[in-house]
């Protein structure tokens, strides 16, 4: 099946789509830990228009989380196409590790959304709440399926009530895996 370009929301306000993110669903990645639970993600835009970036998930009672940013892949365009850049964690020479984040869906309230990259090796849902409703989420299901995604690979996440602080349990400072699961590198 020859796969048709995808379609990038256009016209999206940075400033709206900063803050938390609770990943929904994605597509597993064999470097990120099976038992990661109440993964998310947090967005700060900075005045020079580049978003810091924080990753955070947690497994076997630690925390895992690794830092980047992102900023607009053409500056001068209306689509949704960003570059994200994460180091690898201090305990390595810094190296910057570069990949796409495209916003295929969101909504008019900015409460959830699809993120997705050109090979379609990677497939997030996102929701400011920790839980979306069904038909919501299927109906996202349904966007990527008509962008070109096998939506059959896409694993539920799991979150708890209430969702963890950042700074009460241990953290697990390998944060490598974070790299690996979201550019596949």
């Amino acid at each position: 099946m020859e796969k048709t370009e995808m379609e990038v929301m256009k016209g999206v306000d940075l400033k709206r789509y900063m803050g938390r993110w609770y990943e929904i669903a994605s597509f597993p990645s064999r470097f990120q830990p099976r038992n990661g639970a109440n993964t998310r993600a947090t967005y700060t835009l900075r005045d020079d228009r580049t978003v810091d970036v924080l990753n955070e998930t947690w497994s076997d009672g630690k925390r895992a989380f690794i830092q980047g940013t992102a900023l607009k892949a053409d500056p001068d365009s209306d689509e949704a196409k960003l570059k994200v850049k994460f180091y690898v964690p201090p305990f390595l020479p810094i190296i910057p590790v570069v990949g796409d984040y495209w916003v295929l869906h969101l909504d008019d309230d900015y409460q959830y959304a699809l993120i997705g990259q050109p090979s379609r090796s990677y497939l997030w849902i996102l929701c400011r709440q920790t839980h979306l409703d069904d038909e919501i989420y299927n109906q996202l299901v349904e966007k990527a399926k008509e962008q070109g995604y096998d939506v059959s690979k896409l694993r539920r996440t799991t979150h708890t009530e209430p969702p963890p602080g950042g700074d009460e349990c241990p953290e697990d400072t390998k944060g490598i895996w974070w790299i690996k699961s979201v550019f596949g590198k």
